[in-house]
């Protein structure tokens, strides 16, 4: 017998499941079909296991440190089993409460794959569900009013390049592995590549990115690409930009020796192994898309401002849609595609707001323009700098590399982006955000009185910085 409801979600991952429980507090009898686990990708193979592995690194990094701050710890070595075991223990109590949850909320979880139907007997618009079920038992048939799509993404892969669970690997299956590998080619220096490469150096493997385009993590300011590829040097990663990969002469056997074009010329290069990290793609195949209106631009599902598709009682949230792929945005996404199909009229998301975070050692963060996107948009602009070198907090932590800078308007005063690169700012980035989201000018950021000693000072004297009243410099 098919069931009916009021809204079905296509994927548990961060974005279907917190539009599962927005949709549930809102009064709407809710499902959620998930064919692996709840929390998704985010939960089980992409935010959580790999900072869980970035915080042991970072960990064991700093025990080898020790003597800097008076301890001494001989003979620091590293358990790798122990690091996945901890990862693990952090996924599954998170996953029990993303279950709870949806107990809580009373939404219905279906364990299999749903695929769309077109019009039938059962709805004159295309929206029925076929749910495959993991068990093998029959298919179960639900007849929403909405449907949301939330099915996210997977690494993409190169061509001569695809994971063989030797040599090459994926973000993927390099969270699953049961040793480390002396050396690592890692394909790649956007956020991803560069939080791996940070990660593998502080184990103690020998790593080399190779970055296609003229500078590591190309999305964030010029500056903090500079200081992370400076930092990322110190740490002994070799990095080599403006470089073409090319997969066609990939050997494989003692390892992996792979080529890469450099101005012209094929430079070779060797490691036990190589990771590709060069982007995602969504997960939109075999769903049934092809019995519906739905338009498809450049790999992912087409949506306006409400995230709606061509068909207006599907929805479709996160990585499915392209734009940012971020766990924190998919989760914001859904909660406006839900108030939109309760009648809540929401307000479209600004993305200029959403901060961006790489959690390397050392960590960055961002949020709005870079100072070559506001001068290429036609701002007259003025830039604050302030170096974490004159924070207090900054050498009792024994991290004093980074800055934070803030761009902003010089004819309105309003802040235009905030960059940041160092300790904790990915915890810091948010009180860029809310000054972002409240209008704020460098004046009322600065005037804002920042605890002392704290990292956080930073900001403050960044933002006296623009108008050239930082105080420490």
């Amino acid at each position: 017998m098919a069931q009916e409801y009021d809204l079905v979600i296509l994927g548990g991952g961060t974005g279907g499941y917190v539009a599962a429980i927005r949709a549930s507090q809102l009064g709407l009898k809710t499902a959620v079909i998930e064919k692996g686990k709840l929390g998704g990708t985010c939960l089980h193979k992409g935010c959580i296991p790999s900072k869980a592995l970035l915080r042991s690194a970072e960990v064991f990094a700093t025990a080898k440190r020790g003597e800097e701050f008076g301890v001494m710890a001989h003979e620091v070595s590293l358990n790798f089993g122990k690091v996945q075991e901890r990862k693990n223990k952090i996924v599954d109590q998170l996953h029990k409460g993303v279950q709870h949850l949806m107990k809580q909320g009373k939404i219905d979880v279906y364990e299999g794959t749903g695929r769309i139907l077109g019009p039938s007997i059962f709805s004159p618009m295309p929206g029925t569900i076929s749910v495959e079920m993991n068990s093998g038992e029959e298919n179960e048939m639900l007849i929403p009013k909405n449907v949301i799509i939330a099915t996210g993404s997977r690494p993409r892969t190169l061509p001569g390049l695809e994971p063989d669970n030797e040599f090459v690997m994926t973000s993927d299956e390099a969270l699953a592995m049961e040793s480390l590998p002396k050396s690592i080619i890692i394909v790649g220096g956007g956020v991803i590549g560069i939080e791996w490469a940070s990660m593998l150096s502080d184990f103690g493997v020998d790593v080399t990115v190779i970055e296609y385009a003229d500078r590591i993590i190309p999305t964030e300011d010029k500056e903090i690409s500079k200081e992370m590829q400076r930092l990322m040097k110190k740490k002994g990663v070799n990095t080599v930009t403006s470089a073409k990969v090319l997969p066609e002469t990939l050997q494989k056997g003692d390892g992996v020796i792979i080529s890469a074009e450099i101005k012209g010329e094929a430079k070779e290069f060797k490691a036990e192994k190589i990771l590709v990290s060069v982007g995602r793609q969504a997960n939109i195949e075999g769903i049934g898309l092809e019995n519906t209106d739905i338009q498809i631009e450049k790999g992912y599902i087409a949506v306006n401002e409400y995230f709606q598709t061509k068909e207006s009682h599907i929805y479709a949230i996160g990585d499915c849609i392209g734009g940012l792929q971020l766990a924190h945005v998919a989760s914001h996404e859904g909660i406006v595609a839900v108030e939109h199909i309760a009648g809540q009229n929401p307000s479209p998301i600004d993305y200029s707001h959403v901060s961006k975070c790489i959690y390397s050692n050392p960590e960055a963060a961002s949020i709005g323009l870079t100072e070559d996107e506001a001068k290429e948009k036609g701002y007259k602009i003025k830039v604050g700098k302030f170096s974490f070198r004159a924070i207090g907090k900054a050498l009792v932590l024994g991290e004093s590399d980074g800055f934070v800078k803030i761009v902003a308007n010089e004819e309105t005063d309003d802040i235009l982006g905030v960059h940041m690169i160092g300790p904790h700012v990915t915890d810091m980035i948010s009180e860029a955000g809310l000054a972002r989201v409240l209008d704020a000018t460098p004046w009322e950021v600065a005037h804002t009185i920042h605890p002392h000693p704290t990292l956080s000072e930073a900001i403050g004297e960044a933002a006296l910085a623009v108008d050239g009243k930082a105080i420490h410099l």
